[in-house]
């Protein structure tokens, strides 16, 4: 019978790499060999908490290297990783780590407040990994490098066959109750090989900068795991600016950079009146479109071109990329990747997949070795999502006679800020929950810097005194994680309704937008 494990990334580059430096956080500098050690280490203490294949481990922390140390310690055991997003309320968390499933939550100690909330919400344990601040109240907590010490290192990682799950990543369904999605060893092995290998020119002397956040599929995939599996050196840095990028850049002659859109913007800011700027063989930007401008102005401040690149979390999340092989082009997103099909179908067809011609708008489908399993728990949920053996992406494109994808717009009303998606219903759940609102529409209005920003559209309850908008975001940033929040509050005094009376939410971004 055939095995796969992702753990294998991480192991068999310490086996043909062990000296070479695999993860530099601030001052530290941790070689591919004693990475590895150190993950298996943790998988022994993780063992010792009763946590092996069949189990669920959440894991909550920042990009240091105690990420990749307890991720691949996770794996190592035969357990299934739950990256959570670290900008969550405790409640949205302690929803994440019920409906996953989770045995354990294994937390950095800089998350402890948080994750420490949600747990105890959810009724399970907790486990830090990471340094303990004098004073950081973590007494009689447990502490998985403690619980490690005492066992010796699992020798070899646990086994799995390659269907079986490695990670779920968490993504809003239409509406907009989070939803698990299943990632299988497969998946994310294939993903990392056929970005490092083939769809990317990366290559082992690759210094690679780690800015995307770790537990996002985006920075998980294709900075980490494509990092690893082709044995260079990931630079992580925990809190992204321009400034900070562009110093640590220079500092660690970083030559691969991967973002989204805003972090492009943001190192076009910190480039002015700068003599030194990092020298990039390979810039890779995804999560949101990025402006043709933007493309353009990096290109020349940099001397640097942009590999814009398409995917989602079901999809491991890389599905197309432009590719050296087949050239760029400017405002597409390239040619699928290696061994994944990328087609556009009749969008209006929910039944059956019925591709249609070159150069025809329809809704992105994609098979291949990329396509997740399933949503987790949610059988109605991804028979709607995968038919005839095609995801449907939910995104509107299409394809040229040479076989550049572009994405023209959502079917959903999906928002994505700064890379983040945020689902209107959401946030319209939180605001609806205010004692002066009467009903409230939640749009994205285009934005410079984040693609799009979030806008509340809100008929105020007549019986009560008029909220002020910041009455209502404040209210909003105690109810919701903080990339999900709206900033900017619009009052009307009705919204505009259909036939049916659904609100035309299309109507309101004219109107507004206008």
């Amino acid at each position: 019978m055939s095995s796969l494990s992702l753990a294998s990334v991480l192991a068999e580059s310490a086996r043909r790499y062990p000296e070479k430096v695999a993860v530099v956080d601030g001052a530290v500098r941790v070689s591919y060999a004693d990475l590895w050690a150190q993950a298996r280490t943790l998988a022994a203490g993780l063992q010792a908490l009763r946590i092996g294949p069949g189990s669920t481990v959440a894991l909550v922390a920042p990009n240091v290297v105690d990420f990749p140390r307890a991720y691949y310690g996770i794996l190592a055991t035969g357990a299934v990783v739950v990256p959570v997003h670290l900008l969550l309320t405790a409640d949205e968390m302690a929803y994440v780590l019920k409906d996953s499933g989770a045995d354990l939550v294994v937390c950095h100690t800089s998350q402890y407040a948080v994750a420490a909330g949600a747990a105890a919400k959810a009724g399970l344990p907790v486990a830090t990994v990471g340094p303990v601040p004098a004073g950081a109240g973590l007494d009689g907590v447990t502490r998985l490098e403690d619980v490690a010490a005492g066992v010796p290192p699992l020798p070899i990682h646990a086994t799995r066959s390659p269907d079986d799950p490695a990670v779920v990543f968490y993504t809003s369904g239409t509406t907009g109750e989070p939803k698990g999605a299943l990632l299988s060893h497969l998946n994310l092995v294939m993903n990392a090989t056929v970005n490092a290998f083939d769809a990317n020119d990366a290559r082992t002397t690759d210094v690679v900068l780690g800015c995307l956040p770790l537990f996002h599929t985006f920075g998980q995939t294709v900075s980490m795991n494509t990092t690893f599996r082709v044995g260079a050196t990931l630079v992580l840095l925990p809190r992204f600016t321009g400034e900070a990028a562009v110093e640590l850049m220079l500092t660690e002659n970083v030559d691969v950079f991967h973002g989204v859109p805003t972090m492009y913007l943001a190192l076009l800011e910190a480039a002015a009146g700068r003599e030194r700027l990092p020298r990039l063989r390979l810039a890779i930007s995804g999560g949101a479109a990025l402006p043709v401008v933007v493309l353009e102005r990096f290109n020349r401040v940099y001397s640097a071109t942009i590999f814009e690149g398409y995917g989602l979390s079901e999809t491991s999340p890389t599905a197309s990329v432009n590719q050296p092989h087949f050239g760029t082009r400017a405002g597409t997103v390239g040619h699928a990747i290696w061994g994944v099909d990328v087609e556009i179908a009749h969008a209006e067809v929910e039944d059956r997949i019925e591709l249609v011609p070159t150069g025809e708008l329809g809704e992105i489908v994609i098979r291949g070795h990329n396509v997740f399993s399933g949503y987790l728990g949610r059988p109605e949920a991804t028979e709607q999502a995968i038919v005839d053996g095609w995801f449907r992406s939910g995104d509107l494109g299409f394809k040229d006679a040479e076989g550049f994808i572009t994405i023209v717009d959502r079917k959903k009303d999906l928002i994505i800020r700064g890379g983040f998606n945020v689902y209107p219903r959401e946030v319209e759940e939180a605001l609806a929950r205010h004692p002066a609102v009467a009903q409230v529409a939640v749009i994205g209005v285009p934005h410079e810097v984040h693609g799009e920003e979030i806008c509340a559209v809100v008929v105020a309850d007549a019986g009560t005194p008029r909220p002020s908008a910041e009455e209502l975001i404040d209210w909003a940033k105690e109810h919701l994680g903080r990339h999900k929040y709206p900033r900017q509050v619009r009052f009307v005094e009705a919204l505009p309704l259909g036939p049916s009376h659904k609100v035309l939410k299309r109507e309101l971004r004219r109107t507004i937008i206008a």
